[in-house]
């Protein structure tokens, strides 16, 4: 199975980005009601078929000495299809890019099957794709969506303070698996 280790956000911030979530959902009718929407999350790391006790050990070591911290938001980024994902793009520096490469590399030197090429990875809060969504968007819903939000400036500061290991269901009550609280 895999699992994601993600980084989520403290009220103030969540309020904020889940506004803009909110909004662009509503707009293409993607989910059914706003109880849906999916958990916005900054993803740190995809980890494949770990021993979760062993995983807990390392991410136990590797968290204890962060507290919460600040993210620069720098724009928007889209994934095309198949994806067909709106997101919040994160700007490669500072905590959370070296953090995000430390769990990679000292996941990886312990053995655990963690992304290849860290560097390639974008950093980002998913807004709006069809993953848990009731309906796909067409392609032209997705370019307008995309469109519309790059035409907005998202060059706001938000924190991290809570660092979650989570199965890739759509579920808020069964997919957390462990959560660190920075």
């Amino acid at each position: 199975m895999i699992y994601y280790l993600v980084c989520l956000l403290d009220e103030a911030s969540y309020t904020y980005v889940e506004s803009i979530q909110r909004s662009l959902c509503e707009k293409y009718n993607l989910y059914s009601t706003n109880t849906d929407l999916p958990t916005l999350h900054i993803t740190l790391e995809v980890i494949t078929d770990p021993n979760l006790c062993d995983l807990d050990i390392s991410l136990e070591h590797i968290l204890k000495d962060y507290t919460k911290f600040e993210v620069d938001l720098n724009g928007v980024i889209c994934f095309d299809p198949p994806y067909k994902s709106v997101n919040l793009n994160i700007k490669n520096q500072g905590t959370i890019y070296e953090l995000s490469k430390k769990i990679n590399s000292i996941l990886s030197s312990q053995g655990f099957k963690v992304r290849d090429h860290i560097e390639d990875w974008n950093l980002h809060v998913s807004l709006a794709n069809t993953n848990f969504a009731h309906r796909e968007w067409s392609n032209t819903e997705y370019l307008d969506a995309c469109n519309l939000v790059k035409n907005e400036n998202f060059s706001q500061t938000i924190t991290v303070h809570t660092v979650e290991l989570w199965k890739p269901i759509n579920n808020k009550d069964e997919m957390v698996v462990k959560k660190y609280v920075l």
